[in-house]
């Protein structure tokens, strides 16, 4: 079930109380009762020791607990009994989608054997889950990111379910403690999809529209459909348009009767551009010998050059298109 109907789908949560800390308990559900209602509600673990699930917790939300015990050390019996239930409930055909909670890799194959069942997975963990499990959901939210902006935004959160729900909202502000330090250390050290692939996408999507502005709905939409786990909050900020603005310098959103779209920033023309090109051929004695050597040195002075922005995929595509240059081969001459 790619997409949702605006019928809300009945979920069944399965938390593995193992590797979920109870701390997310408020986020989990928070964030579960924007997708839809729960019909099944159980965490897993092994309750003669401690893990942190309280029974008061456990009858605040209604979760039903089921014991496992560990009958040999360095087996997780938790996945086993996990995974038994999942399968027993798919069967039963009484729910639409699935709750996996967990940053357990070896979930990854229970949530795409659920999604071949035309299951609607989402999955919940930390940051730190392996890829394989984040990509394997149709949505996966990443609990300590998100917990942490919404604790932020706490004193403005008056905003209905349907507003929060967008990834691409208008609204709120970015999150304070967060920036481009902040995010470096989210997507660098963590399983969060980086905004360098942010940033590709939302150049594709450019390109594909023939260089020119992009609706800024249709940009999430896009994001979301490539990235399971794509939330604005994971980087600190509660809409996409100031997350752009922010973060990636070289694009600009902007507002045209009520709409928002993103652009790129860059005013350079393929004039302009052709004109630096000739400058640097010329200073090389009017032959360069490598067209390498030529792309290191025009990204050097025009850091987020992209050829595609003129409607070509390399830099010798693009020469071949200039009236002033001429391209043998690896080497590239002024025309006399």
């Amino acid at each position: 079930m790619e997409s949702m109907s605006n019928e809300k789908m009945q979920f069944a949560v399965l938390i593995d109380a193992d590797n979920i800390s109870s701390k997310y308990a408020v986020t989990i559900f928070e964030e579960l009762e924007k997708y839809g209602s729960t019909s099944y509600r159980r965490i897993y673990g092994n309750w003669s020791k401690g893990n942190g699930w309280s029974e008061g917790m456990l009858l605040e939300y209604s979760i039903m607990p089921v014991q496992q015990f560990s009958y040999t050390t360095g087996k997780n019996a938790t996945d086993m009994a996990m995974v038994i239930d999942a399968m027993d409930i798919l069967y039963k055909n009484k729910v639409q989608g699935f709750c996996l909670v967990t940053s357990d890799s070896d979930f990854t194959r229970l949530a795409m054997r659920l999604r071949e069942e035309n299951m609607f997975v989402l999955g919940m963990g930390e940051s730190k889950t392996p890829l394989a499990l984040t990509r394997a959901c149709n949505r996966f939210i990443h609990l300590n990111l998100v917990a942490e902006q919404n604790i932020e935004a706490l004193p403005a959160r008056a905003g209905s379910v349907s507003e929060e729900r967008s990834v691409s909202g208008e609204k709120g502000s970015k999150a304070a403690g967060y920036g481009s330090q902040a995010d470096s250390a989210c997507t660098d050290e963590q399983n969060v999809t980086s905004l360098a692939e942010v940033r590709q996408v939302i150049l594709t999507l450019i390109n594909e529209n023939g260089g020119k502005h992009v609706d800024l709905a249709q940009l999430g939409n896009r994001l979301n459909d490539k990235f399971s786990d794509f939330d604005v909050r994971n980087y600190g900020y509660s809409k996409l348009s100031t997350m752009i603005d922010q973060e990636l310098t070289d694009l600009h959103v902007k507002k045209i009767s009520n709409q928002y779209y993103v652009e790129r920033r860059s005013t350079l023309t393929k004039e302009e551009l052709e004109r630096e090109i000739c400058r640097m051929i010329e200073k090389n004695g009017g032959m360069v010998e490598n067209l390498a050597s030529l792309n290191d040195e025009l990204h050097k002075k025009y850091k987020q050059l992209d050829y595609k922005q003129f409607g070509y995929s390399r830099i010798s595509s693009f020469l071949r298109s200039l009236g002033s240059v001429t391209v043998h081969e690896n080497e590239v001459y002024l025309k006399r």
